[in-house]
């Protein structure tokens, strides 16, 4: 690894339905965060492209290892000679009229070294804000976990929702995560209520690190995104964070004090269920 390139940086977008101008801010942001050192880039879901509606996505939908969006990660890390954490972008799925919500991770070759398929879909009705979000309906659930070798450590992959849910972290965990990279857009009111605890709770309970790289604004959907990427460390300390808007956090992770934490406080090693 490249040593002035041993930070991990988490990018946050506001995104809008033009995906050319979608991919040009993630470049720019991408080069920010290059500029400061990361060696290691994790983007939010749907960084390419949030439509009007729900089911606009299934008009980018890609061919597993064909299309534009998979071939500007893979050049993406390629021309900065980084891994990229690709958020989301919406491959076939079995049926039809769906998309799998695929988070393609890249090396600094541009080499694609894993996929992982969002497996928690967000389907509630928040009655407060008078919104409704039923992703059942546009994406196919995913039913494999993916955890990766990395220059950084051992990256477990996450998506957004899956943040609510406990058990698939422990299996992360038990694959050999060391860092969790999880791709979000959560909104304004789930996020104002819960995703600081939620992120800081995966991170302490699994003592391990968490690059959280989210939507954060308003967008011409209509959809406002909480924002607040973060970069939290094993003993839930934020280390960096993005408020709202456009932006990216880098932090260089001590795999050593992950080690000696792991070590001094057995917390995983005294599980009994």
């Amino acid at each position: 690894m490249n040593k002035e390139r041993s930070r991990v940086s988490a990018i946050q977008m506001a995104t809008g339905p033009n995906v050319s101008a979608n991919l040009l801010e993630v470049e720019r942001l991408v080069t920010e965060a290059v500029d400061n050192g990361a060696g290691l880039v994790v983007l939010p879901e749907n960084f390419a492209f949030m439509g009007k509606q729900d089911r606009d996505l299934c008009a980018l939908r890609e061919i597993d290892n064909d299309g534009p969006l998979q071939e500007f990660l893979s050049h993406l890390a390629k021309r900065h000679e980084i891994w990229v954490v690709g958020g989301t972008l919406p491959l076939e799925a079995h049926d039809n009229s769906k998309v799998r919500a695929a988070c393609i991770v890249y090396d600094a070759q541009g080499k694609r070294v894993g996929r992982y398929d969002k497996i928690h879909l967000f389907d509630v009705n928040l009655v407060e804000a008078n919104e409704r979000y039923v992703e059942s309906e546009t994406i196919e659930a995913g039913d494999e976990i993916v955890v990766l070798d990395s220059p950084f450590g051992r990256l477990g992959i996450a998506v957004c929702y899956d943040l609510r849910f406990p058990e698939l972290f422990r299996k992360l965990l038990d694959k050999g995560m060391e860092i969790a990279c999880m791709p979000s857009s959560f909104t304004a009111i789930t996020g104002k209520a819960h995703w600081d605890t939620l992120v800081r709770a995966r991170a302490i309970e699994n003592l391990s690190y968490v690059v959280a790289a989210a939507q954060g604004g308003f967008h011409i959907n209509g959809r406002e995104t909480h924002g607040h990427s973060m970069i939290v460390d094993p003993w839930g300390n934020i280390l960096s964070q993005v408020p709202r808007g456009t932006g990216s956090v880098s932090c260089k992770l001590d795999l050593g004090y992950l080690a000696s934490l792991r070590r001094n406080f057995p917390t995983i090693n005294h599980r009994k269920l």
